[in-house]
């Protein structure tokens, strides 16, 4: 029998889901590399690879037998091939542009464990999609608005949810519609650089977000009387300065997350928020060219830099704090906590905070491969994220577990059975 590889789900998965990977019909304990590459929608090429073993029988369970030193990664890693994927160009960051079609995944199983691939044994592709069945993706051109509506299917009304990305610019809406998949309506939401929205960061007008909010608030299909909050890095002090101005926020979920507003000045009405100082001589540039910015920001809590602070105890809303205790961006767990003294000085309630050793930055749904490090359009050049990959696989794989747990919780009325793991 020749070597095949067998997959489950067959042909196609989302994203967000497990692959289990096997090979059979291999000769008894015999060593193999196994590769995956995936090309995203520039070209640009990702791979990881490993080594096994098979068994006496000649079948190799990824979820049985570990990989061994030498690829990788090693050790009893059934997603291993998957969150490993590094890019073959430096500091390029796997991101999915059109959600709309799949990310095609090539697995290949070569003799042998040598530095080269050995001769090929077996060969197979799976689609690793974005949207599930019967989830619809509504482009939202309204007002100012520039956005993009997921809605799961069935009958609404479905908890609404606004999606937030950083200073990355553009429409992102990979993390929305993975996110409609389970259940709500998520609007993915651009604010700058964006079709006629301003090409740059000069300052932020939170009547735009207002606009977004009261769209979801009178959508026939978001169940009220509030909706959510998403934020990623920037997207979530600007989540932040949403729930402490705007009405009809119910609850907010910040991953690595600011509580001073960062990047550029504030606006609403007749409030001005400006933002936290930057010390350019506190970035240190390594060998390798890539830089540090973790200490480049004031402390908000110091002199002018106060009135950076948001104040968000004037929120009416849940704040779960997802944090990535090896970020290298900003320093996301002092954040945190700066944010839930101030609440709770406030007579608020505390906030949820969910630590994560291992994690950096860019905690993304789960199986996004770690990026270490990427060019950063604020400084100009490639910065460092922080992360250790098996580390920050696994907290993505919990972080999205909670996030929808938080939102369940206070957007339906409904507790989840979700505890963490880590």
């Amino acid at each position: 029998m020749a070597p095949s590889i067998r997959l489950s789900p067959a042909s196609r998965s989302l994203f967000d889901e497990p692959l289990a990977i096997a090979v059979q019909g291999l000769g008894p304990r015999q060593q193999v590399t196994l590769r995956t590459s995936l090309r995203d929608e520039t070209g640009q090429l990702f791979q990881a690879s490993a080594r096994y073993q098979a068994g006496d029988d000649g079948e190799l369970d990824l979820a049985r037998y570990p990989a061994l030193p030498g690829g990788s990664f090693s050790g009893l890693e059934p997603m291993g091939l998957l969150w490993a994927l590094q890019p073959q160009k430096p500091f390029w960051r796997l991101v999915k542009r059109d959600v709309q079609s799949p990310f095609l995944l090539q697995l290949e199983v070569f003799e042998g464990h040598g530095e080269r691939p050995g001769r090929l044994l077996a060969q197979a592709q799976h689609e690793r999609a974005f949207l599930r069945d019967g989830v619809r993706r509504v482009p939202v051109r309204e007002g100012r608005i520039r956005a993009t509506l997921f809605l799961p299917p069935g009958n609404g009304p479905f908890p609404g949810i606004i999606d937030l990305y950083g200073t990355g610019g553009g429409l992102p809406e990979y993390r929305a519609c993975l996110l409609a998949n389970y259940g709500f309506a998520v609007l993915a939401l651009a604010f700058y650089s964006y079709e006629d929205l301003p090409k740059e960061i000069k300052e932020f007008h939170l009547e735009y977000f207002e606009e977004a909010v009261n769209y979801m608030l009178q959508h026939t299909q978001v169940k009220g009387p509030g909706i959510g909050l998403l934020g990623h890095s920037k997207g979530g002090d600007l989540c932040v300065s949403m729930a402490s101005f705007l009405k009809g926020i119910t609850a907010t979920a910040l991953i690595n997350g600011s509580v001073a507003n960062v990047g550029a000045v504030l606006r609403y009405n007749d409030i001005t928020i400006p933002p936290l100082g930057v010390n350019p001589k506190r970035i240190r540039v390594g060998k390798s060219g890539i830089a540090d910015i973790i200490d480049a920001l004031n402390n908000p809590l110091e002199g002018p830099d106060q009135q950076s602070f948001i104040p968000l105890e004037k929120a009416e809303c849940y704040f779960l704090f997802i944090v990535g205790q090896d970020d290298h961006n900003w320093k996301s767990e002092f954040f945190a906590v700066e944010g839930s003294k101030r609440l709770q000085a406030h007579g608020k309630k505390k906030p949820e905070i969910v630590c994560y050793p291992g994690a950096g930055h860019y905690i993304e749904p789960p199986f996004f491969p770690m990026c270490a490090a990427s060019m950063h359009l604020l400084f100009g050049k490639p910065v460092m994220w922080g992360g250790e990959p098996k580390a920050h696989c696994e907290a993505q794989i919990d972080a999205w577990q909670q996030i929808q747990a938080f939102f369940r919780k206070h957007l339906t009325g409904k507790p989840s059975g979700t505890s963490s793991k880590l």
